[in-house]
């Protein structure tokens, strides 16, 4: 399938820079091209979108409502071709770039951790570490290794369970006092705090000890187990999380569990990677990396 006319790079950094100045002028002298090259590609890029970028008002020029949208996704293109460029020209062809999908909080909490000494051990495999909280297509996205949360299953891949989950909720001691907190149903009286990723949750922890409330499903919501755990640390009310990413703040005392039943998850947390890839050099160094890791080799 043929893809749509796309604009060229070339009439983005015109379209980017008259609208930073506000002026054709100055956008060519930043670019070292004439005027009229710059008019010329603004003009091309309009006819393109079928939509006018900017308004000529006495001699200067002033953003259109379409130009405005146009102009945040223009500099978000921009900046990842540029980050692309800097990343790819850093390594001068003689490394591999790996690269990694995870959930954010479990990356941030679990797998960066355990990435020490990974470049020491694989000089030449440079990791290229993405955030991803829904499900994507590995081969059109070129990632090589995700870690996931569900039943063990990714299409065309191998997969490996990294360990099991246990929810709990996780509040900061100072909303407790004057609580009691005798029954799981007390923590009604706090604010639920919901993760996004996670919505049926308190419904499930509440259910697994033979109580039922209206209250499941209310409170603040979050899209991160990141965000909800801050919020938790922040006195803003009562968050379930899985006892792991949470334990550093139960340790140090920031958090507290105002009610000790966990319940076990019916999924996991797995890595996978294409099956056509189980031998390549990066991802097999990688996958033994993480795996030793788990057994606890290093």
């Amino acid at each position: 399938m043929s893809r749509p006319h796309l604009p060229s790079l070339a009439g983005l950094q015109c379209f980017e820079a008259a609208a930073r100045h506000l002026s054709f002028t100055r956008a060519a002298d930043e670019l070292s091209l004439t005027q009229s090259a710059v008019s010329k590609q603004v003009a091309q890029l309009e006819s393109m979108l079928q939509h006018p970028l900017f308004r000529r008002v006495r001699r200067r020029l002033q953003l259109t409502p379409e130009g405005a949208v146009y102009l945040n996704e223009a500099r978000k293109i921009l900046a990842h071709v540029e980050m692309s460029t800097r990343y790819m020209q850093s390594y001068g062809g003689k490394s591999d770039v790996l690269n990694v999908a995870t959930l954010p909080t479990f990356g941030a909490r679990w797998l960066i951790p355990r990435l020490n000494g990974f470049r020491y051990r694989h000089p030449d495999i440079n990791l290229n570490i993405i955030n991803r909280s829904e499900p994507f297509d590995m081969e059109e996205e070129r990632v090589e290794v995700v870690f996931f949360f569900g039943h063990g299953a990714w299409p065309r891949t191998e997969c490996i369970k990294i360990r099991d989950e246990e929810m709990v909720p996780v509040c900061a001691p100072a909303i407790l006092d004057g609580v009691a907190i005798d029954e799981p149903l007390d923590l009604t009286r706090l604010v639920l705090l919901q993760s996004a990723t996670r919505p049926e949750a308190w419904h499930d922890w509440f259910e697994a000890q033979q109580q039922y409330t209206e209250h499941s499903y209310h409170g603040p919501r979050f899209d991160s187990f990141y965000m909800a755990l801050r919020a938790a640390q922040a006195g803003c009310g009562v968050a379930l999380l899985p006892h792991f990413l949470a334990q550093e703040e139960i340790e140090e005392g920031k958090l507290v569990i105002p009610w000790g039943f966990r319940l076990k998850s019916r999924d996991a947390y797995y890595m996978a990677y294409p099956e056509h890839m189980a031998e390549v050099g990066k991802v097999r160094s990688f996958v033994d990396w993480i795996h030793d890791k788990i057994q606890g080799v290093q």
